[in-house]
């Protein structure tokens, strides 16, 4: 049984989707921070300073303005600035693997696109001598 898992746990197809789970991690935090501190602020700016991540709707509780924070603690809160912000980060994510996966496509395009070698024509001679054996027998 533990030959079966240590043959399961090897094969190609598991340490590659391991390595991508793990560069996956690695991506979502490098893009996270491009969001959150590239971003973010100049969409601020080109919207005249709104910080997506304070935009909120205080469903209950004692009124709150401008603290997410406070405003859960006082009760039922909608945080659609977060959700904005998600968002934006599942785009930029989503547009850089729809690049990746065009180049790796292109990269295979070629690769079957490239002519193939063409045979050399037989050689007849080499190909009447065997005839001719065969006959013989």
């Amino acid at each position: 049984m533990l030959n079966e898992f240590r043959e399961f746990a090897l094969r190609g197809n598991m340490v590659d989707l391991a390595i991508g789970v793990i560069i996956g991690g690695a991506f979502g935090g490098l893009v996270n921070s491009i969001v959150a501190d590239l971003l973010m602020p100049v969409i601020g700016v080109i919207t005249g300073g709104i910080d997506f991540t304070n935009l909120y709707v205080q469903l209950a509780g004692a009124p709150v303005e401008n603290n997410l924070d406070a405003a859960r603690k006082a009760g039922a809160t909608v945080a659609y600035g977060n959700f904005i912000t998600l968002t934006i980060n599942f785009l930029i994510i989503a547009f850089v693997l729809f690049m990746v996966v065009k180049g790796m496509n292109r990269l295979k395009r070629k690769q079957a696109a490239a002519p193939e070698a063409t045979p050399t024509p037989p050689d007849v001679a080499l190909l009447t001598e065997i005839r001719d054996l065969l006959a013989r027998r």
